[in-house]
């Protein structure tokens, strides 16, 4: 269910969306398709209605669903034929580019968890969309596989492409998106850059280490740093707290007073520390228009109104 969901992606940004389990990202991307019908609201993906235009707009959209599959005997190459439009690029190119060339005549149900997803993405960038949806785009995929579509989605956003990224893999989000939404029961929570996200809900920085017995001077210096929020001492380990310029002043320090302590660690905040505080609050509730996205309504039994633009070609 999604309620009061405002969702307005420019053309040819990468938008993820992320949330909670039910939190409505699914639900709203089936809406985008044309595959749910909005219980009231306003939707428009480039241009046009997805239940009315649905014929119009398909052709310029591709997406990869989470619980996508193909009949169990279909060949790879002979999918990749099925699916093939006036616009389709060569699916060899493809096939060899997501690691897939030597399955070309291997069935759809031989194919590992892995090689699945990676096919089901040939066939969502098969055709040139203007829109991409992804949703969980490298579930089930090792950390080169990974890295391999990380990139093609990359050259996609270089292109011109326009990609809706649904996403819990905060490494994902932040290596690619360029605004993300942070969805909770429905509702927007936050909505920005992961820099943006990052410094209003993970903006400590944490320098430990273990010094027995750290001479008064040492503490002194460090909670007068620039940026010290505090520093606190654990027996003989040493935590100072602050911004990221702490880490660095922490560090000249420490040089200053001796040698540098062998177990040194230095967290430095992420989207996941963003998300773990964001979603780890109270009752889910909207952000103001400046923080959130730019349209207004909401998805399937909730209104939904949204905007989704194409790419610049």
């Amino acid at each position: 269910m999604v309620d009061r969901l405002d969702l307005d992606v420019h053309a040819g940004e990468i938008l993820g969306l992320t949330g909670t389990n039910g939190a409505g990202k699914t639900t709203t991307v089936e809406c985008v398709q044309g595959l749910r019908r909005p219980d009231s609201g306003t939707l428009r993906v480039l241009g046009y209605d997805p239940i009315t235009q649905a014929e119009r707009m398909r052709p310029l959209l591709g997406s990869q669903l989470q619980d996508s599959a193909l009949p169990d005997r279909l060949r790879v190459a002979e999918a990749v034929d099925l699916f093939a439009g006036p616009r389709a690029r060569g699916g060899g190119e493809l096939l060899d580019q997501f690691g897939l060339a030597e399955r070309r005549r291997s069935a759809f149900c031989s194919l590992s968890g892995g090689e699945r997803q990676r096919l089901f993405l040939v066939l969502a960038l098969l055709n040139r969309p203007r829109l991409v949806i992804l949703d969980e785009l490298t579930q089930g995929l090792d950390p080169a596989a990974r890295r391999n579509v990380w990139a093609a989605i990359r050259q996609l956003h270089q292109d011109g492409t326009t990609v809706l990224l649904v996403t819990h893999e905060m490494a994902e989000a932040e290596a690619l998106c360029d605004r993300i939404i942070v969805l909770r029961a429905g509702r927007v929570l936050d909505a920005g850059t992961p820099g943006e996200l990052v410094a209003r809900h993970a903006n400590v920085a944490t320098v430990r280490f273990t010094w027995p017995d750290p001479p008064a001077a040492l503490l002194a210096e460090m909670s007068g740093l620039e940026g010290v929020r505090q520093v606190r001492r654990s027996a003989a380990v040493v935590t100072v707290e602050g911004s990221r310029a702490t880490i660095a002043h922490a560090g000249a320090v420490l040089v200053r007073h001796g040698p540098v302590p062998a177990d040194l660690d230095v967290h430095v905040p992420s989207l996941d520390d963003a998300m773990l505080s964001l979603l780890g609050g109270g009752p889910a509730e909207t952000v103001p228009a400046a923080q959130g996205s730019a349209a207004q309504g909401s998805a399937a039994q909730g209104p939904v109104t949204g905007a989704l633009t194409g790419g610049r070609r």
